[in-house]
């Protein structure tokens, strides 16, 4: 109990706020939108940007930590593609994103600040070098799936599905700050003292507006029918995928910290950008935008179930 209290209370705590302040009427949409547009597309970058250009990749990078959450994740999406496909019967555009909602956790908003406080900030080489993967991976899964079903109705040839999917991947914000933080990494490139000054500004300002803001997007996310399809992504986002890493994980013989941070970043809930995808392509974007509400909600206790039995 005390780790709900310590660790999780406090970040869902600022999304409650955020949630409040919106429904009053005191924050609106419009200023939603613009907190949410500067955080994804300016403040988080500079958090990833940071966080993997000080990483020791020699020391902290490690296979099987990415592959025993990466394999979970893309069994979880196939696992729910076939779902929405076989058991409920809905159209091929709707499973991928069915399939990304339950592949694509939550690991940077909610991920980041809980580990923070579960672990310190010198507990967090795993769940960045996850996050290095995170975004490009899973968005190139989503991206391309999606690309070529489409572009069965539109003729289109294998040679521009492919420049369509790169060039929505490499003009994604997250993306971009992953790939300059590599390349400072790799290159040993120095920068300035002031320049990392407003680096870290901008990576401090980034989480709790971040989180502020998320509260304010969850609170138009009205539960609206589709309640068997939810509850399969939110059980496989908030236990399947968790479930399979530890097990994966295990089998792996991953050290404890990397084993720690794998697990731990599985347990988040759908992030926003599980909706922002269904949002880009007009697919399944009312079951995504109820898989992120009512999972963010859920993850509160399941998140505290899987701190326990990792020990923190």
């Amino acid at each position: 109990m005390q780790a709900l209290v310590d660790v999780i209370l406090p970040v869902f705590l600022v999304i409650g706020f955020g949630y409040f302040i919106a429904w009053r009427g005191l924050f609106t949409d419009q200023m939603v939108d613009a907190l949410m547009r500067f955080t994804q597309n300016f403040a988080i970058p500079f958090v990833l940007f940071r966080g993997i250009a000080t990483l020791d990749l020699g020391q902290n990078f490690d296979i099987r930590l990415l592959a025993s959450f990466f394999i979970p994740a893309i069994l979880c999406f196939l696992i729910g593609a076939g779902a929405a496909r076989y058991a409920f019967r809905r159209p091929p555009e709707d499973c991928v994103a069915v399939g990304f909602c339950c592949m694509f956790s939550n690991s940077l908003l909610l991920g980041i600040p809980i580990a923070e406080r579960a672990f310190g900030p010198e507990g967090l080489a795993g769940n960045y070098l996850i996050i290095a993967f995170h975004s490009p991976l899973l968005y190139g899964i989503g991206i391309t799936l999606m690309e070529v079903i489409r572009s069965r109705h539109a003729a289109k040839s294998p040679a521009r599905v492919a420049v369509q999917v790169l060039n929505a991947m490499f003009h994604n914000p997250l993306v971009m700050g992953v790939t300059t933080g590599l390349v400072v990494n790799l290159t040993g490139l120095p920068l300035p003292g002031p320049l990392w000054g407003a680096v870290n500004m901008m990576a401090q300002a980034a989480l709790p507006a971040a989180l502020f803001g998320l509260g304010g997007v969850l609170f138009r996310y009205r539960p609206e029918g589709d309640m068997k399809l939810i509850m399969v992504i939110c059980f496989l986002s908030l236990i399947g995928h968790p479930a399979l890493v530890w097990l994966m994980g295990k089998a792996f013989g991953l050290p404890f910290e990397g084993f720690r941070s794998a697990v731990q970043t599985a347990t988040m809930a759908p992030g926003a950008n599980a909706y922002l995808f269904a949002n880009m392509y007009g697919a399944a974007k009312r079951v995504a935008a109820s898989s992120v509400l009512l999972g963010t909600a859920a993850s509160m206790l399941t998140i505290w179930v899987w701190l326990k039995l990792l020990g923190a």
